[in-house]
């Protein structure tokens, strides 16, 4: 071997050794160490094209199951996983879902938010969770939502008016806003709720079938537009059958604690020949509230003196020490709906109602 060519082969060896040590060196089949693998990277190892690649980490693409697995196995070899942000940005479409959400004291909205979430992850979505409690206003939160791109907001509150709702949509427009598991007559919005007047309909045909004459009604925020449904109708369905005028009467917010408060000033302050058999409470977080001053508070018994249904069946209603009868939400089928609108929302009724089902326990 001449001097020339020792000299040319020392060399490439020297460089080859230096590739196999250097971290950033990146091998024929896989990334460079301290970097994060490409889809091209994974595609040289499954011994496929890199739009293969593409097309097994796409919803509903067509590819063979052979092609698929061998492009999971090499992926999961490198620990690759696509870049969302990348392919959202090239389709208009971030794949995240804002949920806007209020009245976390509730026990309703943890089963709520896992059945949604679920559902929506199912789908390959992402939900963006957004606190409108009392310290966050809608505007700020649709705002917020809109910054991140979301494809869609839910809301899921209860202590916003429609007015508020109005304010906050002519400050941010989403492309998709929905409101999810109550009421709302806003223009701009699709909500999907259960059927709160054929719910307290047949929560009447209960009543008197159980021979209750004299009713209350426990509502909640008085601009919840739920809640004015459900009020008028208990008492227009009351009239409608010939019935004595329900005292109807609310709290500000839905809590258990002023639940109790106001059934006992209402309750304390009322002739004994007035106080009714039968209170409906708003929902089941006001009705356990209603029960504990009913039984704690004043001594009596239910159902024997007063009797008390709920809105919601809420797992802590089922308890022994409760026993309430109430009226549950068909959140499935809600969910189901709500995943159909994120698909195509043009074709969507402006208000959606879905049929529940009465649970009838020993408290009414």
């Amino acid at each position: 071997m001449d001097q020339r060519n020792e000299k040319n082969t020392l060399k490439a060896d020297a460089t080859d050794k230096h590739q196999k040590s250097d971290p950033n060196h990146a091998s024929e089949n896989g990334p460079a160490f301290g970097r994060n693998a490409t889809a091209q990277d994974v595609a040289n190892l499954a011994g496929v094209s890199r739009w293969t690649v593409a097309r097994a980490f796409k919803r509903d693409a067509s590819i063979s199951e052979k092609n698929l697995n061998k492009v999971l196995a090499a992926a999961k070899e490198l620990g690759y996983a696509p870049d969302l942000l990348a392919s959202s940005l090239a389709g208009n479409k971030t794949h995240l879902v804002a949920l806007l959400i209020d009245d976390f004291d509730n026990p309703y909205k943890l089963p709520l938010l896992k059945h949604l979430t679920d559902a929506l992850q199912k789908k390959g979505l992402v939900a963006l969770l957004i606190n409108i409690g009392e310290f966050h206003s809608p505007t700020d939160a649709l705002l917020n939502a809109s910054q991140r791109r979301a494809d869609a907001a839910i809301v899921m509150g209860t202590g916003f008016s429609d007015e508020l709702l109005s304010t906050a949509l002519g400050a941010q427009r989403m492309k998709k806003l929905i409101v999810f598991a109550r009421e709302s007559s806003h223009d701009s919005t699709i909500s999907i709720s259960c059927d709160n007047e054929k719910a307290i309909r047949e929560i009447v045909a209960h009543a008197l079938k159980r021979g209750f004459e004299k009713t209350a009604f426990l509502a909640g925020p008085i601009t919840h537009s739920t809640s004015l449904l459900r009020k008028r109708t208990f008492a227009r369905e009351l009239k409608r059958l010939g019935k004595p005028d329900p005292y109807i009467f609310s709290i500000p917010t839905y809590s258990r604690d002023l639940a109790r408060q106001a059934v006992l000033d209402y309750l304390g302050g009322v002739d004994s020949k007035e106080t009714p058999d039968l209170l409906l409470c708003e929902n089941d977080v006001m009705a356990l509230g209603a029960i504990d001053a009913i039984r704690y508070d004043l001594g009596l018994s239910v159902p024997d003196d007063i009797a008390v249904i709920g809105f919601d069946n809420i797992d802590l209603g089922a308890a022994p020490a409760y026993d309430l009868t109430s009226y549950e939400q068909p959140l499935e089928d809600m969910v189901e709906h709500l995943l159909t609108l994120l698909d195509d929302i043009s074709s969507s009724k402006d208000i959606i109602r879905l049929p529940g089902q009465l649970i009838i326990r020993t408290s009414g």
